[in-house]
């Protein structure tokens, strides 16, 4: 099972026990879990401590760590660098990829990502805007960024606030959606590195202050899982609720949720880590298909 532990209400000290991560809070007795158990760690409290050797654990168990600010906003991530057997070659093959094969790579993840946001319209108004279309027609590269004409239909029918802007720095809906969002792009980078992929050579996003670039592509998907979520909490907290334990429970929970692929049910973490692995296939020239699910 894969755990995200968020740690965001009290203080916390976290060790390393014969493979186990132990946690201790004042007056509650200890737990602890193997570290395999973890995908993701959250630190959002002021307090929370830590050793060397419950993060080289987690990074052995190929976990992540994410920091967070004051504002209990993700500013950081701890990734490990070794994640599979045959890395070196893999990173070879990454950096070889010719340009028309990660143009083919990201028509495959604009089309699913404008899918599953038709998809998403459709469950909660009745109706896709067109998007299921539009996901048809994207050009190889999404030459024509139908990606871009799809997000102008979507952000103003999803929260049915025709006002609405993604903002990262507004203190609306958007904060939970970048919570989410951060979350997110720490699964898919540790599915990325699990795979034996480099996460800072995307096929579309290029950023030399990037260290994610290729988890950026790979998420663009599964946002719609986190919107979703999102969605739900401004329906029954209002936009600007406090982004608090309750709320990052709820989008927590959509990201543990379990999804449809090849007719069975998954957890997110390991349909992730399925796409990274099928992206490592195609720098190989095993395949030409993104494995990706139905959510």
């Amino acid at each position: 099972m894969d755990r995200i532990l968020d740690f965001s209400e009290e203080a916390a000290f976290l060790s390393s026990r014969i493979g186990l991560l132990v946690i201790e809070r004042k007056d509650k007795p200890e737990i602890t879990m193997p570290f395999s158990d973890i995908a993701v760690i959250i630190s959002s409290h002021p307090q929370v401590h830590y050793t060397n050797a419950a993060l080289a654990g987690l990074m052995e168990a190929c976990g992540a760590f994410i920091v967070c600010n004051n504002k209990y906003l993700p500013v950081g991530m701890l990734l490990p660098i070794v994640g599979h057997s045959t890395q070196g070659e893999r990173f070879l093959k990454q950096t070889q990829a010719s340009q028309p094969t990660c143009k083919q790579i990201w028509k495959q993840i604009v089309s699913e990502k404008i899918k599953n946001q038709g998809k998403l319209l459709q469950e909660l108004y009745g109706k896709d805007e067109g998007l299921l279309a539009m996901s048809k027609d994207v050009k190889s590269g999404d030459t024509e960024n139908l990606e871009g004409w799809a997000s102008r239909k979507y952000w103003p029918k999803i929260f049915g606030d025709a006002e609405f802007l993604r903002d990262r720095e507004a203190e609306d809906q958007n904060k939970f959606l970048n919570y989410g969002y951060t979350v997110l792009r720490a699964i898919t980078a540790r599915a990325v590195c699990g795979a034996g992929l480099h996460p800072s050579l995307g096929v579309h996003h290029h950023n030399r202050y990037d260290s994610y670039c290729l988890a950026d592509d790979l998420m663009e998907p599964f946002r719609p899982i986190v919107d979703r979520a999102v969605v739900n909490l401004v329906k029954g907290k209002g936009a600007a609720a406090p982004l608090e334990k309750e709320a990052k429970a709820v989008i927590i929970g959509a990201l543990t949720g379990r999804f449809i692929l090849e007719g069975e049910e998954r957890t997110l973490f390991d349909i992730i880590s399925r796409t990274a692995s099928s992206l490592a296939q195609i720098f190989e020239g095993q395949t030409n298909e993104l494995v990706l699910p139905e959510i």
